[in-house]
């Protein structure tokens, strides 16, 4: 008798213990976000400048390669020495005429300038620099930057002076005379350029 009360427990602690096994759940395997930089929600806008009165003229490229695409656990890290190339061609202003005369006497003048290439470095919170290479000069570009979440815009101010471009700007004057001409009869075209990057980060 004892044997068998025995043996019915010992099936009754195995039945058991088989039936908790099969109803225990495996905890999810939680994987870590990450934020990458991506070019189809990446705009690049600036604006140059005509007349000594500071005419603004917008325009943006509507081309961006991203040499070292990566994955990080922040904005700030996704962004840091990321390498981009911006073909000169891909530029556009809505104005076929200004964007040939663009593209042929201004880049056009400059030296190994198909692309405009850098490297961007995220000093701090709000500002970093672009190690910026334009007509076969490198300068470091002064950035400043807001992070919102996925969202990040990009602004800086580019003297074209620093990459040696005054004959490009010239070039560019010259067949753009009556155009770059203000109310005082003078015709200008700024070194100054404003540049407003904005980008959406892809977070997965």
């Amino acid at each position: 008798m004892k044997k068998i009360y025995f043996f019915s427990i010992l099936l009754l602690t195995v039945v058991t213990f088989h039936s908790c096994k099969k109803n225990e759940k495996k905890a999810p395997v939680e994987t870590e976000k990450s934020y990458v930089v991506e070019t189809k929600t990446t705009s690049i806008n600036w604006t140059a400048y005509k007349t000594t009165s500071k005419v603004p003229v917008k325009g943006v490229f509507t081309k961006l390669t991203i040499d070292n695409p990566k994955k990080a656990s922040t904005a700030l890290e996704a962004l840091n020495d990321l390498k981009f190339s911006i073909p000169v061609n891909s530029l556009y202003t809505k104005d076929t005429i200004r964007d040939r005369k663009l593209k042929e006497f201004f880049f056009g003048s400059m030296e190994n300038t198909s692309n405009i290439t850098g490297t961007i470095h995220m000093n701090n919170e709000t500002s970093g620099t672009v190690d910026l290479t334009l007509n076969g000069i490198s300068q470091v570009l002064p950035i400043t930057y807001v992070i919102s979440d996925q969202m990040v815009t990009i602004e800086a101010i580019m003297d074209l002076d620093n990459w040696k471009a005054q004959a490009a700007l010239e070039a560019l004057n010259a067949v753009c005379k009556d155009l770059h001409t203000g109310d005082d009869g003078i015709s200008k075209t700024w070194s100054e350029v404003k540049i407003d990057i904005a980008t959406y980060l892809k977070y997965e």
